[in-house]
């Protein structure tokens, strides 16, 4: 029996029943593995292989847990509110400003980590300022989504942690040096955002308010749903919260201490400052748990999945089929055709199929050709998960884009498609050159 090929079998049913969109990642990351354990006779040791891969992610859940309830704490005490109200006073009524006033917020509002909390705070903000002056719904899209989709790379967001928690890697390690490509990226994103906002000049001046879509009863739903969340705003904390968030990531990203207690002490504090009151907390956890437990068993479903793939060794007999099949003159470019095709592969691949299954095997794949691991999921981070999420149906959060900006799918994969991909390569470029994607030994 060969073992590469029973692991071929396994990683193929995990996918296929991922992509079926009928199992839930969690059950077919613990159900088909363990079958597939006792069908190579290694049953005995399953206990064993699980503890194990859950082992090599306890950390990197923990993290991801506490970081879901630190921003969110965050959020609801309104810490994001003042620098909304500026952008807004700031833009006014000028379309190359709302374009970049746009492109600013959806940032902001991204450092939580959260594609669909961007899209509610971000459209509903912005919309009724496009549809007074007449602008196009598919600009505030395009702007809104690629802001998203370049700041989904932060650590904390969920393709990164994916990517941290498959390879068993570390923030330092697999994301400081894609700093530099993120950063170049936002800044791609305020050109198109510039340049975007002045065609709109010209199609506002063109077509002037003709186009106005907002009606007194969007208004309304607006306001009734702001009034609702006033209770939790802490404004005189504004300061004390942007500085615990400054030196959460300062922190994080330095690793003074391990990014997980990072986390869970920045938590602690937030919801001790903001809510002191005990029952107040425990509502503030309780809103926010769910999609913090959510994400935090699908990692540690992938410790059980990478745990059976290494301890069956079906890992290694996986990497050595593809080791035959790969001339050893391509190897080390694996990581820069990752990254060139990694924007479709969105639409081929799950994001928890892709990190906590093809990721890992091509990692492992680039090692034997002395490359570090992190340099494949560095090189399908500039695309997959990051600014092709907003543009998949598969993803909740595109869902919700494209519902609140009432567009039609046909003309927002048109016209974003080529964009990702433009933003996309040229955060790969810049990560081949600094050498985070590809060795120049």
């Amino acid at each position: 029996m060969n073992i590469g090929l029973i692991g071929l079998l396994m990683m193929i049913l995990v996918l296929a029943a991922i992509m079926s969109n009928k199992v839930h990642p969690v059950i077919a990351m613990i159900v088909i593995p363990v079958v597939l354990c006792y069908v190579v006779g290694q049953g005995a040791e399953v206990g064993t292989f699980i503890t194990n891969g859950i082992k090599g992610v306890a950390t990197t859940g923990t993290m991801f847990m506490f970081s879901v309830l630190f921003f969110g704490i965050i959020t609801d005490a309104g810490t994001f509110d003042p620098i909304v109200e500026k952008i807004l006073k700031v833009v006014g009524n000028d379309p190359l400003k709302i374009t970049i006033g746009t492109a600013i917020l959806a940032m902001i509002i991204h450092l939580d980590g959260s594609g669909v909390v961007t899209f509610m705070i971000t459209i509903p903000t912005m919309m009724p300022l496009y549809d007074k002056l007449g602008m196009r719904r598919m600009t505030l899209a395009l702007v809104t989504a690629m802001s998203a989709g370049v700041m989904n790379q932060l650590p904390w967001g969920g393709p990164t942690m994916r990517a941290i928690t498959s390879l068993e890697s570390s923030v330092p390690v697999l994301f400081n040096p894609m700093i530099i490509g993120m950063v170049v990226g936002l800044f791609v994103v305020l050109v198109l955002a510039v340049v975007l906002g002045k065609q709109e000049r010209v199609y506002v001046k063109n077509n002037g308010a003709a186009n106005q879509a907002a009606t007194s009863d969007d208004e309304a739903g607006i306001k009734k749903a702001q009034a609702e969340k006033e209770a939790l705003k802490r404004p005189k904390l504004f300061w004390i919260n942007v500085i615990l968030v400054i030196v959460t990531i300062v922190v994080m990203l330095k690793a003074w201490i391990p990014t997980h207690l990072a986390f869970m002490l920045a938590f602690s504090l937030a919801l001790i400052i903001n809510y002191p009151d005990l029952k107040e907390q425990g509502k503030r956890i309780a809103a926010h748990s769910s999609s913090a437990m959510l994400m935090a068993s699908i990692i540690f479903a992938s410790g059980v999945l990478n745990g059976i793939l290494a301890g069956t060794g079906m890992s290694d007999g996986i990497t050595a089929i593809i080791l035959s099949l790969i001339p050893e003159a391509m190897g080390r470019f694996i990581p820069i055709i990752i990254g060139l095709v990694s924007v479709p592969l969105m639409f081929i691949i799950p994001v928890d199929a892709f990190y906590y299954g093809v990721i890992p095997i091509l990692a492992n794949v680039t090692t034997q050709f002395g490359l570090p691991p992190e340099m494949v999921a560095r090189a399908a981070l500039t695309g997959h998960s990051t600014v092709s999420f907003p543009l998949t149906p598969t993803s909740g959060a595109a869902v919700l884009l494209v519902g609140m900006t009432e567009i039609s799918w046909g003309d927002w994969q048109r016209k974003g498609i080529p964009i990702a991909m433009a933003i996309s390569w040229i955060m790969l470029l810049v990560l081949a050159v600094t050498g985070a994607v590809v060795s120049f030994g």
